[in-house]
């Protein structure tokens, strides 16, 4: 195992800005993996955490094939972590709204310039990505419809699901889609938690990454099947929303299945504690996401579900 700094700065503030790489094996660029792009990604962190201690046993194994390098950066912004912001620290930029970047640019446009720079020319990409509602997902693969995804290589992830997003105008300034314009084939793996730690679906996504890079020749490592995975797209999806704000009182959570007219959670008064809403299910099916803060706004998307096919 090598550590690099892929990218570095001076601060008149504070210690030095540091972007590490930790790389396993040499030869082919075979697979970069990118954990926190935000500072409250603090379980994206923890999984590449895993995975580099996973990684270095494999290696000191010789079970990393030969001729195939693995790259994982565990974090692209430790100083919005280190005073717990998601976004960056001076003026709330999204660093996963700024690429391809610009070298010359804003510090996020730079960080980001640097980062794809650093992470092209990889054959598969992956990166542990948050969604910007706070919530919890069904462990599953994103990819953005480019032209260039791949949902039969998704498939080997083994995980339950596979999500297409067609791109808007916003996604065109993420990592995911500039890796697959730079001809990597990306991934963006959710599993539940952001700014805390779950073990269990941490786990569940280790896995699914080495189980990923087994499948790809990339190691030699002995992998339970997972499951066949369900392709669905994005904008298939049912959102269930409040009608008005207050506490959140959630019910029903990822992978739980719900009838049609089934309480999946209620709006409290935030003064009286009286209930203001029941939020019904609209459709049979299986709970995809779920929001996890303890309140909520008006016309808030509280649920996404995975309709069935009959009721």
């Amino acid at each position: 195992m090598i550590k690099d700094i892929i990218y570095k700065f001076t601060s008149a503030y504070r210690g030095d800005f540091n972007v590490s790489a930790y790389r396993f094996n040499k030869g082919e660029k075979s697979c970069c993996i990118v954990g926190a792009l935000r500072g409250n990604e603090i379980q994206q962190l923890y999984i590449c955490s895993k995975l580099i201690k996973a990684l270095g046993e494999l290696e000191k194994q010789c079970k990393i094939s030969y001729d195939h390098e693995i790259s994982v950066i565990p974090c692209v912004n430790p100083f919005s972590v280190n005073i717990g912001s998601r976004f960056w620290c001076n003026d709330n930029r999204d660093i996963n709204r700024d690429f391809p970047g610009n070298i010359f640019g804003e510090p996020t446009q730079r960080i980001a310039a640097e980062l794809l720079n650093a992470v092209s020319g990889y054959q598969y990409g992956i990166q542990f990505a948050s969604f910007y509602v706070p919530g919890d997902f069904v462990p599953h693969v994103r990819m953005m419809e480019t032209g260039k995804e791949n949902t039969s290589l998704a498939n080997l992830f083994g995980l339950p699901y596979v999500i297409l997003r067609k791109p808007r105008s916003f996604d065109e300034a993420t990592l995911n889609y500039n890796w697959q314009m730079n001809n990597t084939s990306a991934f963006s793996v959710y599993t539940n938690e952001t700014e805390n730690i779950d073990d269990k679906s941490a786990e569940v996504a280790v896995a699914s990454v080495l189980r990923f890079l087994s499948r790809m020749g990339i190691i030699k490592y002995q992998c339970h099947g997972g499951y066949m995975a369900t392709t669905l797209e994005e904008d298939a999806l049912m959102p269930v929303r409040s009608s008005m704000g207050g506490f959140y009182r959630s019910i029903k959570k990822p992978g739980d299945e719900v009838t049609q007219g089934e309480i999946m959670a209620e709006i409290l008064h935030p003064y009286e504690n009286t209930v203001l809403e029941e939020i019904k299910a609209p459709c049979g099916g299986i709970v995809f996401f779920a929001h996890s803060s303890p309140l909520v706004s008006e016309s808030e998307v509280l649920y996404k579900l995975i309709k069935r096919l009959r009721n």
